[in-house]
């Protein structure tokens, strides 16, 4: 058990936490959310003692072992990627490392063989003999070859490296887990193994991560940072969400009775616990949510944006054609034809091949053969992964920065709209070239939306926004009633609002499938 009492953090005059009273117990996963900037990596880092907080402790149960996902993928690199792994469990190694010292010996003396046989019994208390077969499930696990486990660290490529990092994490079963985005650069099919090991694990999980679907399904409760406060609720994302955007429904409705209020919200939860996922953590969950009462709920704080894609021509028989168009090194000879209500999600090993080719069917780049066909009746409007050359030496404010995509320019108008986007008061005149990448995205989103086009191209739109902003863009994508084409790393919004699935495989080739993302994983065996 993980116990946080009366924890309080601030750097100068600011406040991170305050008088924060928590507790970690085995069995369950705790993800960890809160806005950009609220504090939920420096908590994790409390947990872990990398920071001392101003005030209270943090204790951990007698004998337990925490495990922390390295964030320094340079900090091992004289060792093999196999000893990389079984460092995640440091005392293992230790008596590993004695034990070699010892019989290298050349003198070895009666109590050098004494000591041997300590050492002996703590390294198979501690499944020392199994541990090089565990390490090697685990990388194999993450997809890393038998034939890198004995590589340098610093003879292998990045992304393995992220793995390697994650195998250390994860081994020897420790006590407490402690997970800083550990799905950042992780494939699907890595992503996928990661959930199933999670939801296996039978002790405490503590998660950071922006990946909704991620924290869907392995979470059995949700810590809210909060406005300085951190709160523990039973559920994973959404139905946190869910509940705590029905409780600000109801307060704004307050002529509604209790009685009603209590019905509506006992129904959610009956709702959310019967549809939960057949899993260790789903059934663990379920009975917790048996539980609940309305006074366990309260409405969040968090503000989140407003995204909705409207557009004024109606969309007409033809659409967008594109026949044998070939741009070497990234696509050949590729043709697909996009047909009313189509939401199509892109997908390829190489992301730039998709990004070429939002570009080609853009015009901001050309194509070495082949045709577009764009319909007479289609605006196609386009939020790039590269947004830079909108805000780089921009010395506009926000106000006057938007006015530049918009018919209508009154200042009054325009600042709503950057109100949607949570830019309020004197954030609205925020010059453009000093605003944050997070910002970036949601002023993009505010572009593309007064455009108004019926034909969206989005080249991953979740880079650098928060769960908030990412959770209303998820409903604005659903909600379109134009064409889109997207690509995505957030799972979440790849199940709920593709349709139709084209991949461009590593020889440009494609595959077009007319079926959902989840579906489609299950068709290739993922």
């Amino acid at each position: 058990m993980l116990q946080v009492t009366n924890v309080s953090l601030q750097f100068g005059s600011r406040v991170l936490f305050k008088d924060v009273n928590l507790k970690f117990t085995k069995g369950n996963c705790y993800g960890v959310i809160g806005a950009n900037g609220a504090g939920k990596s420096t908590f994790l880092k409390i947990l872990s003692g990398e920071i001392e907080p101003n005030k209270g402790e943090v204790s951990l149960g007698k004998n337990e072992r925490m495990s922390v996902l390295s964030q320094n993928q340079n900090a091992f690199d004289e060792e093999t990627v196999i000893r990389t792994v079984l460092m995640g469990y440091k005392r293992l190694v230790e008596v590993m490392d004695q034990k070699d010292a010892l019989y290298a010996k050349a003198d070895f003396s009666e109590e050098d063989g004494l000591l041997a046989g300590e050492l002996e019994t703590e390294f198979a208390e501690m499944g020392g003999w199994e541990a090089d077969s565990e390490a090697q499930t685990l990388l194999i696990g993450l997809g890393i070859p038998t034939e890198l486990h004995n590589t340098l660290m610093k003879d292998i490529e990045p992304k393995i490296k992220v793995k390697v990092l994650l195998a250390q994490a994860l081994f020897g079963n420790p006590d407490i887990l402690l997970l800083d985005e550990p799905t950042n650069n992780l494939d699907i099919k890595s992503t996928r193994w990661l959930e199933n090991f999670l939801l296996n694990f039978e002790n405490t999980v503590i998660v950071v991560s922006h990946n909704r679907h991620f924290l869907n399904q392995v979470c059995t409760h949700i810590c809210d940072v909060d406005y300085g406060e951190i709160n523990i609720y039973v559920g994973n994302y959404d139905f946190w969400y869910e509940t705590s955007q029905l409780l600000l429904r109801q307060q704004k409705e307050q002529n509604k009775k209790m009685e009603a209020r209590a019905k509506e919200l006992q129904e959610f939860i009956a709702r959310f616990s019967a549809n939960a996922s057949k899993s260790r953590q789903a059934t663990s969950r379920k009975k917790e949510l048996e539980k609940l009462t309305i006074e366990d709920i309260r409405p969040s704080n968090r503000k989140y944006p407003f995204i909705d894609f409207k557009f004024e021509r109606e969309i007409g028989n033809d659409i967008l054609k594109v026949e044998n168009l070939t741009k070497k090194g990234f696509f050949e000879n590729i043709s697909f034809t996009v047909k009313h209500g189509d939401k199509i999600a892109f997908l390829s090993d190489k992301s730039l091949a998709i990004t070429t080719l939002f570009n080609v069917l853009m015009g901001l780049d050309t194509a070495d053969s082949g045709e577009i066909k764009w319909g007479k009746t289609i605006t196609p409007t386009y939020l790039p992964q590269d947004n830079r050359k909108y805000f780089e030496n921009c010395d506009l404010p926000l106000n006057d920065w938007l006015k530049q995509f918009s018919k209508e320019t009154d200042e009054e108008y325009i600042r709503g709209w950057l109100g949607r986007m949570l830019f309020s008061g004197v954030e609205a005149t925020k010059k453009a070239s000093v605003i944050s990448g997070g910002e970036r995205v949601r002023c993009m989103l505010a572009k593309t939306m007064l455009e108004m086009g019926n034909f969206i191209i989005l080249d991953e739109p979740t880079n650098h926004l928060d769960l908030e902003s990412i959770t209303s863009l998820n409903k604005g994508m659903i909600n379109f009633k134009g064409c889109m084409l997207f690509s995505s790393h957030d799972q979440e919004i790849m199940n709920t609002v593709a349709n139709r699935i084209i991949e461009i495989t590593p020889d440009g080739k494609l595959i077009d499938k007319e079926m959902t993302y989840d579906e489609y994983l299950e068709q290739q065996g993922i």
